[in-house]
């Protein structure tokens, strides 16, 4: 659903999925793979990307939260928005988490061979965690593309409904099937 929203609006909208895209591409990407290479000859080095991403996503969950009473409406819809898929992701790093924490114990404590150990980490813990970036900055692009059109989704304007806002008439497409 498209709104009457002012270009000031528009742009302060983005700044939500702007920050989670920045988390995702420059945190869970770029930063692994640089992380990575030295991880060999300093391992918890690898430590700084989830606190990274769970500051990054602590923020937003704070900032949705406070959005409520401060920002026009438009605006905190697009921070609420960003706060529900935070909530996933860090529900997804606290498993990965609790995945590693796992792994770990067992090759430490209960005597699982490394190779079982890594493999239960990479396999439940990594490869989940990976798969899911990839798929929320996809959904998160499209996000950001829609706060740039003054679009939001249904479940917002029903779960924070404005009576005050002004919907625009979507203009039906010529290949459109009446």
């Amino acid at each position: 659903m498209r709104f009457d929203v002012s270009d000031h609006e528009i742009k302060k909208a983005k700044i939500p999925h702007e920050l989670f895209l920045t988390n995702l591409i420059g945190n869970h990407i770029l930063m692994a793979v640089a992380a990575g290479g030295i991880a060999g000859s300093f391992p918890w080095v690898m430590a700084v990307i989830p606190a990274v991403s769970l500051s990054l996503l602590g923020f937003t969950l704070w900032r949705a939260r406070r959005s409520i009473g401060r920002d026009p409406w438009y605006v905190m819809c697009h921070w609420q928005v960003c706060a529900r898929r935070s909530r996933l992701f860090i529900g997804m790093l606290v498993l990965s988490g609790l995945v590693i924490t796992l792994g770990w114990l067992g090759h430490t404590y209960g005597g699982l061979m490394k190779e079982a150990a890594i493999a239960l980490v990479v396999g439940t813990g990594i490869l989940p965690i990976m798969v899911t970036v990839l798929v929320l900055i996809i959904i998160e692009s499209d996000a950001l593309y829609h706060a740039h059109q003054a679009k939001l989704p249904a479940w917002v304007v029903e779960r924070f409904p404005n009576p005050e806002a002004k919907p625009i008439e979507e203009e039906p497409t010529p290949n459109a099937v009446a």
